[in-house]
């Protein structure tokens, strides 16, 4: 919450009170409460309207430390995000995503090779031997039922497309806000 909006609500003011009061625009208060830094002749109108010194109105700065400390929790916080490489581990097993028993091999071994044991690929590679243990067990469920050749052939597709479009998902939310979309709730490594 913003210093302004906090000092407004304390004095009973609404926005348009405030405006009112100060000759500041409504639209003015509202980018100020939600962290425009207000500055110049709008700093001192509304220091002097709400009774405070200007300095009570200005963003209170969120020490480094504790800004880095707490972003990110999905990220190991030994060092630093590598979003390329953990991009490419988990697109690695797009080329075997048509054979489920063998996609978590290159994202495992690329894992292996670059040393990159982080709990964000830890679940990448967990979340392909789960898929690799249970997309057999669920092929096998339809070819025992016995419901027909189209219902096998529809289940593998259907297993196929789901992996495929786990992977493209985790990659996106990967680049957009450095976590997975889709993660098991235990690790199988």
């Amino acid at each position: 919450m913003s210093e302004l909006k906090k000092i407004r609500e304390q004095k009973n003011f609404t926005q348009q009170e405030l405006a009112e009061r100060s000759g500041i625009s409504v639209r003015t208060i509202q980018r100020i409460e939600a962290g425009t830094d207000p500055k110049g002749y709008t700093l001192k109108t509304l220091a002097s309207t709400l009774n405070i010194s200007e300095k009570d109105l200005l963003i209170q700065e969120i020490p480094k430390e504790i800004f880095v400390e707490n972003s990110l929790p999905s990220i190991k916080k030994e060092g630093v995000f590598n979003s390329t490489l953990i991009k490419m581990i988990n697109l690695s097993s797009l080329p075997l995503a048509w054979f489920p028993i063998a996609n978590f091999l290159p994202p495992l071994m690329i894992m292996l090779f670059t040393k990159e044991k982080s709990q964000i690929v830890k679940q990448i590679v967990s979340l392909q031997i789960f898929l690799a243990i249970i997309s057999p067990v669920i092929f096998m469920i339809v070819a025992i039922l016995k419901l027909g050749s189209p219902s096998v052939m529809i289940t593998m597709i259907v297993l196929v497309l789901a992996n495929i479009y786990i992977i493209l998902r985790n990659a996106y939310e990967i680049d957009k806000n450095k976590k997975l979309f889709y993660q098991l709730n235990f690790s199988i490594l």
